[in-house]
């Protein structure tokens, strides 16, 4: 891995910048900034939450009603802005002793079916997601604390579904453009742990 990728992966604070020419290096830079925003502000708001929850519990002796409510609409949004983050990143896990035992070009090959079949997934799972929303609107739950339907925390899902099918289906596009191997659009393929290779 180069210096200036490796600086990249070591330092997600810094601008991301994508690989990816034109119109999608546009797409993949402003999804980026979005996640940014979306996943700092979502555990900043959760620190001030469950901070302030236990202020207020030591204080007053109880804490906010609503606090437990707010911290599983900030979670439900962590977590599915954070399938994004981690796939435009590389960071996913992956059982990689037979894809590192193929040549580079077969492991380029393998990537880009991955990358497809992985984005194809997403989608996949974006569409029930939103088919779930559906059915938690006709219902017309509402949170007890907070007073709004329920449905509306749960827009994160879909939305985290698609940046991540977005996201993997640049990967593909990436992996065939490019003379090397990428996890991400940013992200060659490697270990940083030089101990762990051969």
């Amino acid at each position: 891995m180069s210096d200036k990728n490796q600086e990249a992966v070591e330092d997600d604070t810094a601008g991301y910048t994508s690989g990816l020419p034109g119109v999608l290096g546009w797409i993949d830079e402003g999804i980026a900034r979005i996640e940014a925003v979306m996943l700092a502000a979502g555990v900043l708001l959760m620190a001030i939450n469950t901070c302030t929850n236990v202020i207020a519990r030591f204080v007053f002796g109880e804490g906010f009603f609503f606090s437990g409510e707010i911290n599983r609409i900030l979670i439900i949004l962590i977590t599915f802005a954070g399938l994004g983050y981690a796939a435009r990143h590389g960071r996913h896990i992956r059982m990689s002793a037979l894809y590192d035992s193929l040549s580079v070009k077969l492991r380029k090959v393998l990537m880009v079916l991955i990358a497809l079949f992985t984005s194809a997934v997403m989608f996949f799972l974006c569409y029930h997601a939103y088919g779930y929303i559906e059915t938690l609107y006709s219902r017309g739950r509402i949170l007890p604390a907070l007073g709004f339907e329920i449905w509306w925390i749960y827009l994160w899902v879909p939305v985290g579904f698609a940046i991540t099918g977005i996201q993997y289906f640049l990967t593909a596009v990436k992996n065939i453009t490019s003379r090397g191997v990428y996890l991400s659009t940013g992200v060659l393929d490697g270990y940083d742990d030089t101990e762990t290779e051969v």
